[in-house]
């Protein structure tokens, strides 16, 4: 391959066209590609034809970069009830030379993973991880010329790779397609590889945008039509903070971007948001040509209170700029957030839309007390596809809540699947702020033919602690008047809705798990159980799972 030579993502090279033909001719007869699908209102991952609900964790990020290190891990997150590990692949090790690939680091670890009965989601270190150009090759990092740096408003060059460079998309994409066939080629009848996240953590820092001569350039023209048609389109729908930012600026139709979006910073996030989106779609295009995976990307979320670049890194698909990374990356399938801050409740409402599915790829560290409670309740509440804390191999020595969570979660996955999108199921846990305080009021949600209100630990003595963090549980309609309750350190009411007798009693309540998808019931529940028939408890501590029928009466 030429050093120079150019590459425009859309119109197709012979280089792509070669890969392209290569794993054609050399792949097997493929299995249906992992792909989204509609249930009612929830999106699900589906995986040779079946809905897959994902139990994940992520590595760290050096791990998967050795075999040798990783290889006493695989048989542990199976043992954890984990089925899917998050784990990255880097550029510097792929391409070491331009145009020289090395597929042994994601050959490795796609044979340990199916070796062990783990699915795969790929994050793919390219241009950019953690804002920051590190996991780039060296013949990227040492070439300034035809790889520039993002620049300061002092001429002061970041670690950070423009998004405006055109070198930088045409190596980036023909980096990541080339691993997109390669995946295609060696994984495409068995499907171990399930998902792709799309970069890491994308956004700039120190400042709120890239003022290299390109990015100069790029900022003295008008707002592209493409984001202005999209932000008329969609007027109503807007997030709060692009309704102030737009909207109520007049909704102005063309102009410059401060014209368009207010004065200094507000802009200038704006238009970083703009060019980081574009170079993710084009990415995601190039790579979705060469095999067509569900592809995302991540976003790490802003402080309250801080100022893009400097407080946080800028233009990242954050909650206040969902609109212009819809607008920019039609190709992505979502947007998923990762959630580092205890107000995890607030954050996963804004990331569940009707164009945006809810995954959570990093969901804090492993060893979290809320993280159990977290997950149930994106899962049960929000129809996730998935859940996955960080540094998922530094737990999985031993028996750990969040195994035991999984646990639970992993036989009830048939009835989670089955009832997602359809208003069968919902959870619930203490909403924290984010300040850690914890709000620990009752939830209530009707389901069927009943209102469930849920609190939280003991309902006789209702004492908030920090544990109570990290209780939660969901209900799942079964039937008419059959409900399963699941979870931890709640206490279920509930009463009849609609039309009928006004008062409702526990017909029967077993606890029990599932072995092999088939209900094993436990004890009958009464008396002291169910405080007499008022309610329904799973105390505090391990992850319990009842069964119930619930009748009606005057």
């Amino acid at each position: 391959m030429a050093r120079r030579q150019h590459w425009r993502p859309f119109k197709g090279t012979d280089v792509i066209r070669a890969l392209l033909l290569a794993a054609a001719l050399s792949a097997p007869a493929l299995a249906d590609v992992p792909a989204l699908r509609k249930q009612g209102t929830a999106t699900q991952l589906i995986v040779g034809g079946k809905p897959l609900l994902i139990l994940g964790g992520e590595l760290g990020n050096s791990s998967a970069s050795s075999a040798a290190y990783m290889a006493p891990h695989w048989p542990r997150l199976k043992a954890m009830h984990l089925n899917t590990v998050l784990a990255p692949v880097a550029w510097e090790l792929i391409e070491p030379r331009e145009g020289q690939y090395d597929w042994s680091s994601v050959d490795q670890m796609v044979k340990a993973a199916r070796a062990n009965d783990l699915k795969l989601v790929i994050l793919w270190f390219g241009a950019w991880k953690n804002s920051m150009s590190t996991y780039v090759p060296a013949w990227v990092k040492r070439d300034q010329a035809r790889f520039p740096r993002a620049q300061q408003p002092n001429g002061q060059g970041v670690d950070i790779l423009s998004a405006m460079a055109p070198e930088t998309l045409a190596a980036d994409s023909r980096a990541y397609a080339a691993l997109m066939a390669h995946l295609k080629a060696t994984d495409g009848t068995d499907n171990t590889v399930v998902m792709v996240q799309v970069e890491n953590e994308i956004g700039m820092l120190p400042v709120a945008r890239d003022h290299g001569p390109l990015a100069e350039a790029a900022f003295r023209q008008p707002v592209p039509k493409q984001l202005i048609d999209y932000l008329v389109a969609h007027r109503a729908t807007l997030v709060p903070e692009m309704q102030r930012m737009w909207a109520d600026r007049g909704a102005p139709v063309e102009g410059s971007w401060e014209a368009v979006f207010g004065p200094g910073d507000a802009a200038a996030e704006v238009f970083t948001a703009w060019h980081y989106a574009r170079f993710a779609d084009a990415l995601t295009a190039a790579g979705k040509a060469a095999y067509p995976l569900p592809m995302y990307v991540n976003v790490a979320l802003n402080r309250p209170g801080r100022e893009p670049g400097v407080g946080y890194p800028s233009g990242g698909p954050l909650p206040q700029l969902i609109d212009v990374w819809k607008a920019g990356a039609p190709s992505l399938d979502l947007i998923a957030p990762d959630i580092y801050f205890p107000n995890f409740v607030d954050i996963v409402g804004r990331y569940k839309r009707s164009d945006n599915p809810l995954f959570i790829p990093e969901a804090n560290n492993a060893d979290r007390a809320d993280g159990p409670a977290n997950a149930i309740y994106a899962i049960g509440k929000h129809d996730a596809i998935g859940f996955s804390p960080f540094s998922i191999e530094s737990i999985d020595g031993g028996p750990n809540r969040l195994a035991d969570t999984y646990a639970g979660l992993e036989q009830l996955a048939p009835a989670i699947l089955a009832a997602q999108g359809l208003g069968r199921m919902s959870a619930f846990k203490p909403r924290a702020l984010y300040d850690e305080t914890v709000v620990a009021e009752p939830a209530s949600e009707t389901i069927g033919d009943y209102r469930f209100t849920v609190s939280f630990a003991d309902i006789q003595k209702p004492v908030i602690t920090p544990e109570t963090g990290g209780y939660g549980g969901m209900i799942i309609q079964t039937g008419p008047e059959d409900y399963l309750i699941a979870g931890q350190g709640i206490t279920v009411t509930f009463a009849p809705v609609g039309d009928g007798p006004p008062l409702a009693g526990i017909d029967s309540a077993y606890e029990g798990k599932f072995v092999d998808g088939r209900w094993v019931a436990g004890r009958l529940l009464n008396g002291d159980q169910t405080h007499q028939g008022r309610h329904i408890r799973l105390a505090p501590g391990p992850f319990q799972i009842q069964k119930i029928r619930l009748y009606r009466y005057r």
